[in-house]
């Protein structure tokens, strides 16, 4: 796209400038791609660089190594070589296109060819090239109005690249909760085309799905996305489980985004169906159990620290649709600083094993109860 630049202290940096210059020579076609590219059009922070070039992973590697750069065969049969460059990593990949393609993993050929490496992508959005300088290449034409308008759209035909790779219709949504418009029209090709194929999500380990699932659920506001999943029937497929009305409650009132705390909105034990790691199920199930409990601001905070307290009462608060005023920040907080100020040597050698425990926890509820006034004197004398 004649004229067109993208700017940004990254495509400045000086590791960036390294790859460049050991793999831009001798006519060579080196660009950045993807991520980068599209984010510095919206103005939205860059974080992953990706270069896609029409040297081959060996040439990449024997250049880069020349360099002084530090490699890393990432993914050589599909094109790919980590190149670390100052401490930060880029991945390269060549030019290439499908030739066989099973719902998970594709088999390719290296090209020469821009709009082959194009065609091969999932979104236009992602489809936009720029020159070390920043000159913006879309070699399909639509990348970057569609970009521009913020519209998710396929490369191609939508059940094509659906059928090549099963997880784009997962981040087809992710992609929509993070770079869409919802009040840009998906067209209905788009949506038919992700409904007619939820048969072949199976193919995808539990594994897989979940991660997309917890990335999407980090996106600013995923609520309407997982509205339009649940309408075309992938919600339902994936997470049967999950009940998304609490979401959007969710999101007006809490405090910081956290994956973790809208999984635990949308219903029991769905980490366990998506396989995310353990300690992130059970923490979600933690705040569902606070949320649905009857303990007060101040206990949650005394028992669980001010952080989860917060996100427990955040949760409640969408679970019953009663908005801000439902939440005592700081009670949670005042809680979360208090130290009970009985421990077992006070109670021994009076009291020992069950009979011990038993006591601690009767003055440990009666001091909660108190508001945390009661002082070690008054509980040991029974005040």
């Amino acid at each position: 796209m004649s004229g067109l630049r993208i700017h940004g202290k990254w495509l400045q940096s000086l590791e960036a400038k390294a790859v460049f210059d050991a793999l831009d020579a001798d006519g060579a076609q080196v660009l950045y791609v993807g991520g980068c590219v599209r984010n510095s059009l919206l103005n939205e922070e860059v974080g992953d660089i990706d270069i896609a070039t029409d040297r081959l992973p060996e040439e990449v590697v024997r250049l880069a190594e020349a360099a002084g750069l530090e490699t890393v065969p990432s993914g050589l049969q599909h094109g790919t070589v980590t190149v670390l460059s100052l401490g930060r990593a880029f991945e390269v990949t060549t030019f290439r296109r499908d030739v066989e393609t099973d719902g998970r993993w594709a088999k390719v050929v290296f090209s020469k060819d821009i709009v082959e490496d194009a065609r091969r992508r999932d979104f236009t959005m992602n489809a936009v090239y720029a020159t070390r300088n920043g000159c913006i290449r879309d070699p399909l034409g639509d990348g970057v109005n569609d970009i521009r308008a913020r519209h998710v759209r396929f490369v191609g035909d939508p059940a094509d690249r659906i059928r090549e790779d099963r997880l784009r219709s997962l981040r087809f949504f992710r992609f929509l909760a993070l770079y869409g418009k919802l009040d840009v029209q998906i067209d209905t090709i788009t949506l038919t085309a992700i409904s007619e194929n939820i048969d072949g999500i199976e193919m995808l380990s539990r594994e897989r799905i979940g991660a997309e699932v917890m990335k999407l659920l980090a996106a600013p506001d995923p609520s309407d996305a997982l509205g339009v999943m649940k309408e075309v029937g992938i919600m339902a497929r994936i997470m049967p489980e999950a009940d998304d009305r609490y979401m959007k409650p969710l999101i007006k009132v809490e405090s910081q985004s956290d994956s973790i705390v809208r999984l635990a909105a949308l219903g029991d034990g769905i980490g366990k169906t998506l396989r995310i790691r353990r300690s992130e199920f059970e923490r979600a199930e933690r705040l569902r159990e606070m949320a649905k409990g009857n303990r007060s601001a101040a206990e949650l905070g005394y028992r669980f620290g001010s952080v989860e307290a917060v996100q427990a009462l955040e949760l409640r608060a969408a679970f019953q649709d009663c908005g801000e005023r439902a939440i005592d920040r700081t009670a949670a907080i005042f809680g979360s600083r208090q130290v009970f100020p009985i421990g077992a040597a006070d109670l021994m050698p009076a009291l020992t094993g069950r009979r011990l425990g038993q006591r601690l926890k009767v003055l440990e509820r009666k001091w909660i109860l108190s508001g945390f006034t009661l002082g070690r004197s008054e509980l040991l004398s029974g005040r």
